[in-house]
């Protein structure tokens, strides 16, 4: 991959939910190439939030984390204001933070706690911080806001991991194109949906799913968090100020059956 050495985001602030590990830490430190303060997000993991901050001062320069537990409507208000008050201001928006109900304890859980959890913060929280950071993009004029998807909502995965991936990342697709049209002009919304993106399941998955993610890619291999980051980075960026209200797959091309 070609990576760019333009500070395309220099001045913007960014604010990326979830970022402390995985793709959510690949988009930090992406914008924070760019040149985008970035605002660094985690639930729980305040070691790994802050090496993920820290990596991103090197960037940019200019680096905050902010702990919140999404799963807690009654949190979004604050994070949002305390995002905003941070440079008096947040010009981009990613809302990446996300439920793992395929790793550690939750793999365990039964389908209707798995799909409450998703709910909760893939779903709802994406919604409430969504329009909360919305609003007041579009009274000051400016902003953008990436929501994650995933790539096979569009057409179906059978098994309950692809019902509830499904039903909660589907919704948030479906959103997404709604809320552009809400916060247009002046704010861009789009949505990017990963596909097979080696992230902590995918580096412990089983020889029958490794050759699954690769066989359903027309480019034969799994993405990288850092496949994701490059879209986002696009995505917010000046050059892509005529793209809204769209998805945009990230899967090496989806083979269909």
């Amino acid at each position: 991959m070609v990576e760019s050495t333009a500070r395309e985001l220099s001045g913007a602030t960014a604010v990326i939910t979830g970022s402390s590990t995985g793709i959510g830490r690949a988009i930090a430190l992406a914008l924070a190439d760019a040149g985008a303060a970035v605002v660094v997000h985690a639930r729980s993991s305040r070691q790994a939030a802050d090496e993920s901050a820290a990596a991103a001062l090197e960037r940019s320069g200019n680096s905050c984390v902010l702990m919140c537990d999404l799963a807690k409507p009654d949190t979004h208000a604050e994070l949002v204001e305390q995002a905003w008050n941070w440079r008096d201001g947040v010009d981009i928006w990613i809302n990446n933070a996300g439920v793992d109900v395929l790793t550690g304890e939750s793999a365990g859980w039964d389908f209707e706690r798995k799909l409450e959890a998703l709910w909760r913060v893939d779903v709802a929280a994406t919604v409430s911080l969504s329009r909360a950071v919305g609003a007041r993009m579009k009274a000051r004029g400016r902003g953008t806001i990436i929501n994650i998807g995933w790539d096979q909502a569009a057409w179906g995965m059978a098994g309950d991991s692809g019902e509830l991936f499904a039903a909660t990342k589907g919704a948030v697709m479906a959103f997404s194109g709604s809320l552009a049209r809400s916060l247009a002009p002046e704010v861009r919304v789009n949505c990017v949906a990963p596909g097979w993106i080696k992230t902590s399941w995918g580096e412990q998955a089983s020889d029958q799913w490794q050759r699954r993610a690769q066989g359903e890619s027309l480019l034969g291999r799994w993405g990288t968090p850092e496949d994701v980051a490059a879209v986002v980075r696009f995505l917010v960026a000046p050059q892509a100020s005529f793209i809204t209200g769209q998805t945009i797959p990230v899967n090496g091309g989806f083979k269909h059956a």
